[in-house]
């Protein structure tokens, strides 16, 4: 069985989407088979990886809320060596739709669980909200969840809210979900107060914060526009050497012996 991680944070701008698709690309780059989940209705992520969200006929809203085969939404990518159930403005009405759905909390978790056995790892970007589709998010993330937080002064705002709900989700839904680790991006090593987020971080987390820690960067702002990650995009600079050191930080946490590449 592959491991089922999601990524959330309610807190927009924090690096969500960047760290599901740039950890994403490295784990396929290290010889995992990868699929990304887009649970986001801006989509992002599908964009990301070159697909224009105008164009998806079927994923994320049809493997929730219709009939079918969820295998038939996945798309794949072999010059990334992703695959990816990608999402469309069609999601926005998601949240309301889903109120009316029995077990509407476990849905993705349901869909998902199955393909862990096709795939290594299975990554869910979540939106920036802690609505229904996050919550389905948290509880489909099996194997933990990963949060990334910006190295600036507003980092641990709202970030209390999101591990109350995680505190909920554990206690009424998923027992035993956990935060698999903390990811600190957009670090600014010219400023003390990068510095100073780091170690308050680490002091809620302990030791769930990964030593790895993505920089400020053109290069990782500028790759979406382009439809690749980093790795592609622009494999030799600091965000790419960043995300590459995450990747393996997260096999070898896993268990996984490191290929040659």
């Amino acid at each position: 069985m592959g491991f089922i991680y999601t990524i959330a944070n309610q807190k927009g701008g924090v690096g969500k989407t960047t760290s599901t698709v740039n950890l994403g690309a490295f784990l396929a780059h290290y010889g995992m088979n990868v699929l990304l989940v887009d649970i986001d209705p801006q989509s992002n992520a599908t964009s990301s990886v070159g697909i224009d969200k105008q164009a998806v006929r079927g994923g994320t809203y049809q493997a929730l809320l219709e009939e079918g085969n969820i295998r038939d939404y996945i798309l794949r990518n072999p010059k990334l060596k992703l695959s990816i159930l990608p999402a469309s403005p069609d999601l926005a009405g998601a949240e309301v739709e889903l109120v009316n759905e029995v077990g509407r909390e476990t849905l993705l978790k349901r869909k998902l669980l199955p393909l862990a056995e096709d795939y290594d790892y299975i990554l869910i970007d979540c939106p920036p909200s802690l609505g229904l589709l996050t919550l389905n998010g948290l509880v489909a993330a099996v194997d933990g969840i990963l949060i990334p937080v910006q190295c600036e002064y507003l980092a641990m705002e709202g970030l209390g809210d999101l591990i109350a709900t995680i505190e909920r989700v554990r206690r009424v839904i998923s027992p035993d979900l956990t935060v698999r680790g903390v990811i600190m991006t957009m670090f600014d090593s010219r400023t003390n107060l990068a510095n100073d987020v780091v170690e308050e971080v680490k002091k809620h987390f302990d030791n769930k914060v990964f030593e790895s820690i993505v920089p400020r960067s053109i290069r990782l702002a500028e790759a979406p526009s382009y439809g690749v990650p980093i790795s592609l995009y622009s494999p030799g600079s600091i965000g790419a050497k960043a995300y590459q050191e995450l990747a393996r930080e997260l096999l070898l946490g896993d268990g996984h012996q490191l290929p040659e590449v």
